[in-house]
C-alpha cells in the first residue's frame, strides 16, 4: 500500500506592527529531499482563500511528489485575521513577502491566480532584490490581473460609483461569487494600488513564465493577459488561451493544464 500523504501543517505568523498587526494563516509542507523539483507557492485571488479547488489540488500534487508547498490567506481573507476592507495591494504584498521569507528555501515556483498573478509579479520583484534562502524558479499565472484596481476597476467604474468611492470612502460591489454578499471597494485600495502598477513598463523577472487565460473570462479579459506578455520581453513566456475557459479555470481539465505548466518549469 502507498503510504498516506500527511496533511499540510497549519501555522500562523505575525505581520505588521501596531494597529496594522495581523495573524496570517499558512499551510505548508516540507519537501522530501532536493531532487524533487522546486517548491510551489500559491498566491490566491481577491476575496479568495487557500482552501479553493486550485490551491488544494496544487498542494495535493506537491505532496504526492515530495515537493515543498506553501499556501496562505492574505489579511482579511480566509483564516487570517484583519478586516478585508482594511486591505491594500501593499499590505497583501507585505503578507506575501513575510510568508515567503519564513517558509521557503531553495528554488520556488510562484503560482498566482487573478489578483495573485499581480501579487506573484510583485513578489518576484521583491525576491530578486533580496538575497534570502529562497530563489525564483518560475511563475505560473492563472487569469492574471496585474493593475486590476486601476485598469479593470477604476477606469471602468461609472461616474456615480467613482463619486461614491471618493466621497463615502467605499462602494459595495455586488458579487457573483461565494455567498453573493456585496463587498467593499475602498478608496484606500484604489489609491494605494497606484503605488504598485506594473504594466506601464517592461518587467524583467529572469525566469520562465507560463500564463493560462480563459477566452470567456468576464472579469479579466484575455487582452489583459496578452498585454502582460508584452511587458515580459526578456523572459521565456508562454501564453495558453483556453477557448471555453472562464475566470476561475477550476474544471478538472483546467487544473490539469495548471499542474502541467508547473511541471514544465521544473
Amino acid at each position: 500500500m502507498t503510504p498516506a500523504i500527511p496533511d499540510a501543517v497549519l501555522d500562523f505568523i505575525d505581520v505588521g506592527e501596531g494597529p496594522s498587526a495581523r495573524k496570517i494563516a499558512v499551510r505548508h509542507r516540507a519537501g522530501q529531499g532536493s531532487g524533487q523539483g522546486p517548491g510551489v507557492v500559491w498566491l490566491g485571488g481577491f476575496k479568495s482563500d487557500m482552501q479553493g479547488g486550485k490551491a488544494v489540488a496544487l498542494d495535493a500534487w506537491a505532496g504526492e511528489r515530495g515537493r515543498a508547498a506553501v499556501r496562505f490567506d492574505y489579511s482579511g481573507h480566509g483564516e487570517s485575521s484583519g478586516d478585508f476592507a482594511d486591505g491594500t495591494i501593499g499590505s497583501w504584498l507585505e503578507d506575501s513577502v513575510a510568508v515567503f521569507e519564513r517558509f521557503c528555501t531553495g528554488p520556488q515556483i510562484l503560482i498566482g491566480s487573478s489578483m495573485g498573478g499581480w501579487m506573484a509579479l510583485l513578489l518576484a520583484r521583491e525576491i530578486r532584490k533580496r538575497s534570502g534562502k529562497a530563489s525564483l524558479a518560475g511563475l505560473v499565472l492563472i487569469a492574471p490581473a496585474p493593475d486590476f484596481t486601476e485598469e479593470l476597476m477604476w477606469k471602468n467604474f461609472s461616474p456615480e460609483v467613482k463619486k461614491e468611492i471618493e466621497t463615502r470612502g467605499f462602494w459595495l460591489r455586488p458579487s457573483e461569487y461565494g455567498d453573493g454578499t456585496p463587498y467593499p471597494i475602498t478608496r484606500k485600495l484604489i489609491e494605494e494600488g497606484r503605488n504598485h502598477l506594473v504594466l506601464g513598463s517592461a518587467i524583467d523577472l529572469g525566469c520562465p513564465v507560463r500564463i493560462l487565460q480563459g477566452a470567456q473570462d468576464p472579469d479579466v479579459p484575455w487582452q489583459h493577459a496578452f498585454s502582460l506578455t508584452h511587458r515580459l520581453p526578456a523572459d521565456d513566456v508562454v501564453l495558453t488561451l483556453i477557448q471555453d475557459g472562464d475566470h476561475r479555470l477550476s474544471r478538472p481539465q483546467d487544473i490539469a493544464r495548471i499542474l502541467a505548466a508547473v511541471a514544465e518549469i521544473g
